[in-house]
C-alpha cells in the first residue's frame, strides 16, 4: 500500500521583507525562538511544532495558510 508524505513549504522570507523588512533575528524574539531555528523552518530543513507556526503566521501579520502550504505526494512502499 502506497504512503502518503506530505512536503511542507513556507513563504516566511517573502512575508518578512513585506513587513518592514523584518529580520530572522527580529521574527525569532517575537515568537520566543532562535534565529538558528527560524532559518531553518525558513529554508526548510525543520518542520515547526503547530504552535509555533501560529506564532509565526501572528508575528508576520498572517494566516498560517498564507505562510504555509503543503502537497502530498505518494511514496511507493
Amino acid at each position: 500500500m502506497a504512503k502518503m508524505k506530505i512536503k511542507i513549504d513556507n513563504n516566511i522570507r517573502r512575508l518578512r521583507f513585506d513587513h518592514n523588512e523584518m529580520t530572522q533575528q527580529a521574527l525569532a524574539k517575537k515568537v520566543g525562538a532562535s534565529r538558528q531555528t527560524i532559518n531553518n523552518v525558513e529554508s526548510g530543513k525543520y518542520y515547526p511544532s503547530l504552535e509555533l507556526a501560529f506564532l509565526i503566521a501572528e508575528a508576520l501579520g498572517s494566516n498560517i495558510e498564507e505562510v504555509f502550504t503543503h502537497e502530498k505526494d505518494k511514496v511507493e512502499q
